[in-house]
């Protein structure tokens, strides 16, 4: 028979492997476009016609056995007539045609013979197979109906994991697939807190700027069909008292619920995330989260098994010590001394609180000021997380950077390499606390890590 698609080709140890998982041998060309951990098909996508010349409506076919029998047991207990009752119906009908553009726009325009009809698994209205769904979804689709049966199921399966951390000066994405290899990682500087040290509340641009973020965050997840998510917002988050207006918006862009996470979780994901890679054998780590808003510490136990002893965290960070004390810029030597007694009276008397921290013999730093530094102290032009990441840096190199930025103005900063545009107007304040970290814990070098909460947050999915 004459060609009338595109091909899809599978291997002929594929052929063989999809015969087993279905049942039959296979009568039209396929591909694998989705596997699980082991390698094993998971969803092949078909050509629009067997080899018969049979039009085959149903593009995305769901092969793998785990997630089959996981969807079987939704769809049994009634869950077809419960999620089509839970979508607008216009949503249903643009999803069937959206479904049907792709494969169709795959026949060649001379083709004259039957076409295969109808939208997900040849379904002309409402709601049929949610396998076809689903197997759509996972593909990389972003079919609703295949996003929201998977939410409901994804106690009960494996596969691609997504992470969102929605800070006080950056909103950021993490996705790995079902082994943790990264498939994504995205970093937007949003300034969520901007101006809630001062007011309390979070500003409708700063919520407007985060919400950009995460809606295309959305499309990133949908794009590598994720199957299990979490999103936090930390320390901006926690401060202010409209933080519902930013929660009910991600809700409705994410389709899940935004986590408010308190200082201790965020520390306790942070040194879960920034050690995993480390050698725990060599002695307890300290890490030190500096975010926007806060600054998390943990301490690793003496055990040498990457246990944590010590978790705590400080209203200080880089957004907020730039609100707070640097009015000029480059801000005023008084400005500087100022701040820096403020970090230095709280640094001191968490020692004091939480002897345990001070434990430790090797420091590692997580978020954007010590990934500057990193950046910087290799001579890069801008951030390479796989250059950076394990970098070693040290105080000299911190005290130079701070008498070299804290003299320059925002704009002077900006022309430098190394240093991202929307955070060189904070970057002195992120400095400030990185210096007194060095002084009042004694160290003489910090690790930086790439790895953080992100990578704490995405693992605990994967750990299920």
């Amino acid at each position: 028979m004459a060609n009338h698609h595109a091909n899809e080709s599978a291997s002929p140890g594929e052929i063989a492997r999809v015969a087993e998982l279905i049942g039959r041998a296979p009568s039209g060309d396929f591909s694998v476009v989705v596997r699980d951990r082991s390698g094993d098909p998971v969803v092949i996508r078909n050509a629009p016609f067997l080899h018969d010349g049979t039009p085959m409506p149903t593009r995305y076919w769901l092969v793998g056995k785990e997630i089959q029998e996981a969807v079987g047991r939704l769809e049994s207990s009634g869950g077809v007539r419960r999620i089509e009752a839970h979508f607008d119906p216009n949503i249903i009908s643009t999803t069937h045609e959206r479904y049907a553009g792709e494969r169709d726009g795959l026949i060649n325009s001379d083709y004259q013979g039957p076409r295969p009809s109808g939208g997900v698994g040849g379904t002309r209205r409402g709601l049929k197979c949610l396998h076809a769904h689903v197997a759509a979804y996972l593909a990389g689709t972003g079919d609703p109906v295949g996003r929201y049966v998977v939410q409901q199921i994804r106690e009960q399966i494996t596969g691609a994991v997504g992470a969102i951390d929605c800070g006080t000066n950056s909103t950021r994405l993490l996705v790995l697939d079902s082994n943790g290899e990264v498939l994504e990682r995205r970093m937007v500087i949003t300034r969520l807190g901007e101006g809630v040290d001062q007011t309390g509340h979070l500003l409708p641009a700063a919520i407007e700027r985060t919400i950009a973020a995460l809606r295309a965050y959305r499309e990133i997840l949908d794009r590598h069909g994720v199957v299990s998510a979490r999103a936090t917002a930390t320390s901006a988050a926690r401060d202010a008292l409209n933080r519902e207006e930013l929660f009910s918006s991600a809700r409705e862009v994410l389709g899940f619920e935004l986590e408010l996470l308190h200082g201790v979780e965020e520390g306790t994901l942070s040194y879960l995330g920034a050690t995993a890679g480390l050698d725990h054998h060599v002695g307890a780590y300290l890490v030190v989260d500096i975010g926007g808003g806060s600054t998390e510490f943990a301490a690793g136990s003496s055990d040498n098994e990457g246990s944590i002893s010590s978790v705590a965290s400080l209203d200080i960070g880089c957004v907020r010590l730039t609100e707070r004390f640097f009015q000029g810029d480059p801000p005023s030597q008084e400005q500087i001394t100022a701040a820096r007694s403020v970090v230095t009276k709280m640094i001191a008397e968490l020692r004091i609180a939480q002897p345990s921290l001070s434990s430790p013999h090797s420091l590692v730093g997580v978020a954007g000021t010590v990934a500057t530094l990193a950046t910087r102290s290799l001579g890069l032009s801008e951030y390479e997380g796989s250059k950076t990441h394990h970098v070693k840096i040290t105080k000299a190199f911190v005290d130079d950077e701070f008498d070299l930025l804290s003299s320059m103005s925002a704009d002077r900063r900006r022309a430098l390499p190394g240093i991202e545009t929307a955070r060189a107007d904070v970057i002195v304040g992120g400095l400030l606390i990185v210096q007194q970290v060095f002084d009042r814990f004694g160290f003489d070098e910090m690790i930086y890590s790439e790895s953080d909460i992100l990578d704490g947050l995405a693992s605990s999915q994967l750990a299920r």
